[in-house]
């Protein structure tokens, strides 16, 4: 499905409740019907695109400026801010080391704000509400998104080998304590050469990658009735302060906060990655 424009509203916007939040987690992709919470300003390192749930949606991207409408696209690691005037939004996540960004269809490659999409917007809506009523006799596998939401699947990014095995280590396990140096030495690269090749391939430091991939561990996390200081050492963080700062940059909300809005949210999903398994 192309985000093409149009000048009129799409309708079939509704109220929702506790009933209608999930999300549906893959090792690539993230959809979210939920609560939005507090606007503050949050970076996330996937590319985010929001869809207007109940209401039109507000978004001020890098400081540019409240603009409004029913679809907006967050290109990744850029800082932002999202409201709305009603409780729940939809957002949908894409990791941008798995999708060719130039070749992205309509404003997805080139969006960075609101754009004119209603036709996408209603039915990103539709395939919630279609999730919502099948309930947990839906099967959804990971291949199954981008079909679902896109009508095809995305462009695939070509990732050097080399670093394809260390975006494959840190993702199955983002709570190992993995430094640059040991990455490097697992590829037989020089320290400097794969810190160089990592951010060409990847779009981002070493650094930031692994730092967004713990961030985005939580969110398995997220409806179960846990001890913040254990799901924070279980996902790799040395203590609770360091915790609580790298969420709130990542989501622009305290850990609590985040456990509190989620209560009951319905989880669809692969499983929680290995570390948390064990």
């Amino acid at each position: 499905m192309i985000l093409g424009t149009s000048s009129r509203l799409a309708h079939s916007i509704r109220p929702c409740s506790s009933a209608d939040r999930l999300m549906w987690i893959t090792p690539d992709r993230v959809f979210y019907a939920g609560l939005l919470g507090n606007p503050s300003a949050h970076v996330r390192g996937a590319m985010v695109i929001y869809v207007a749930l109940e209401d039109l949606i507000h978004v001020n991207v890098a400081q540019g400026g409240w603009h409004t409408s029913e679809v907006a696209v967050v290109q990744p690691y850029v800082p932002h801010q999202v409201a709305c005037d009603a409780r729940h939004v939809v957002a949908l996540y894409i990791e941008p080391e798995t999708v060719d960004i130039a070749r992205l269809p309509g404003r997805l490659a080139t969006g960075n704000g609101v754009i004119d999409a209603p036709e996408f917007s209603a039915h990103v809506r539709g395939c919630h509400a279609r999730m919502i009523r099948s309930g947990r006799d839906f099967v959804l596998r990971p291949e199954d998104f981008d079909p679902m939401f896109f009508g095809r699947n995305l462009p695939r990014r070509n990732i050097d080998p080399r670093i394809a095995q260390v975006l494959d280590r840190i993702k199955r396990d983002p709570s190992a304590p993995a430094s640059a140096e040991e990455c490097a030495n697992m590829v037989k690269l020089s320290f400097s050469r794969f810190l160089h090749l990592f951010k060409a391939e990847v779009g981002v430091p070493f650094r930031s990658f692994r730092t967004w991939r713990r961030a985005r561990s939580l969110l398995h996390y997220v409806n179960q009735s846990r001890n913040l200081a254990q799901v924070a050492l279980e996902i790799g963080y040395p203590d609770s302060t360091h915790f609580s700062h790298s969420i709130r940059q990542s989501y622009g909300l305290k850990p609590r906060d985040i456990f509190a809005g989620s209560r009951k949210l319905r989880l669809i999903g692969d499983g929680l990655p290995n570390a948390a398994l064990n």
